[in-house]
């Protein structure tokens, strides 16, 4: 089968930096380890704190990330056959955000799909448009990730008395950002690549880790209208803290055995919080630190720090911020795992990087 490379990518967040402090001040402070274990220093919304007003939406991160990452592809708009979209904040239920980008870059015709995966969206979507790419399908894709989680948050604060806002309310204010991530991947000769992935959903027997509450159909909505607020995010941060890191690690065992490659010959490994403390505890007390993840010591990346927890869009929007900054250069063996747990899906790819 012919390989499939990644030729481009684009990364787009909203308006300026809002740091660690703005959010205490907003809804008050968190306890000092439970800081430290976030490792959160700053995130960027589309939502003002202030107001609550919206500078823009879902698909305007979205087409902007697109647009980065076709301008980095040297590819025009009309090339691309197949988008694939992953989010979990639609501007509507309906249409696709997918189809909105679309429309935005003026492609009347164009193989579309959305997914609902979170974190590992993008991933899943990877190895579907690496096999359609490499089956001769279709020749150029584009994938996205994006993510627009202020909104849910304003109501959380806004107009409310800091010190009565309950600590399980605050974490999720601290944890999440907003942005787009966009890949463009093609079909071509020569070796490198994008390996066959893995994906898995392991939480079949267990309750959501993250659950977005409201605006479905899960109860009347005469009903859900009475409710303090319209969506609520609710977080098992214990359930989190427990169960990731077993997602994690399952993760890279299964996308390493899918390449076929040897964990010693990866270079960078892109995991979304892999390196936030309470991930690297967690590892240790649950005996998981072992094998490959102490053989990617000293190579595992992520852009958290300084973006947020941005869903859909962490891993395309970490890897152009990786590209960009020189972290990842041509000839690089990449890993990249997506991990999400509102139902504790993971998904693995390797790539080997074959950009300038």
């Amino acid at each position: 089968m012919t390989n499939v490379h990644v030729i481009g990518t684009g990364g787009y967040q909203p308006g300026d930096p809002i740091p660690t402090s703005e959010i205490e001040r907003l809804v008050g402070p968190l306890p000092a380890d439970v800081l430290e274990g976030l490792a959160i220093t700053s995130r960027h919304w589309i939502a003002d704190p202030a107001t609550g007003a919206q500078s823009e939406n879902n698909s305007d991160m979205a087409l902007k990330a697109a647009q980065r990452a076709l301008e980095s592809a040297g590819v025009d708009a009309a090339e691309i056959d197949l988008m694939i979209l992953a989010t979990g904040t639609p501007d509507y239920v309906l249409p696709p955000v997918v189809n909105l980008v679309q429309e935005r870059l003026g492609l009347v015709r164009c193989a579309t799909m959305e997914l609902r995966s979170g974190g590992a969206g993008v991933v899943q979507a990877m190895e579907i448009a690496r096999r359609f790419l490499a089956d001769g399908t279709y020749r150029t894709a584009l994938l996205i990730g994006s993510e627009a989680i202020s909104p849910v948050l304003i109501p959380v604060f806004l107009g409310q008395d800091p010190a009565k806002i309950r600590m399980r309310e605050r974490i999720p204010v601290y944890m999440f950002g907003d942005g787009a991530g966009a890949l463009v991947m093609r079909a071509g000769e020569g070796p490198g690549g994008v390996s066959a992935g893995a994906t898995a959903c392991i939480g079949g027997d267990r309750k959501p880790g993250i659950h977005a509450v409201g605006g479905g159909t899960h109860a009347p909505i005469a009903e859900q209208l009475k409710a303090k607020r319209l969506v609520d995010l609710r977080v098992d941060v214990v359930g989190a803290g427990d169960f990731t890191p077993q997602m994690v690690i399952e993760g890279i065992g299964a996308t390493l055995a899918a390449a076929k490659v040897d964990v010693e010959t990866v270079d960078l490994c892109l995991v979304p919080e892999g390196n936030v403390g309470w991930m690297r505890d967690s590892l240790t007390d649950q005996g998981l630190d072992q094998g490959a993840w102490k053989a990617l010591d000293g190579k595992v990346i992520d852009s958290l720090p300084v973006m947020g927890a941005v869903g859909c869009a962490a891993v395309p929007l970490f890897l152009d911020d990786a590209w960009r900054s020189g972290r990842i250069r041509r000839g690089d063996r990449v890993m990249v795992v997506g991990v999400e747990s509102t139902k504790w899906i993971y998904a693995g790819a390797v790539i080997d990087w074959t950009m300038p």
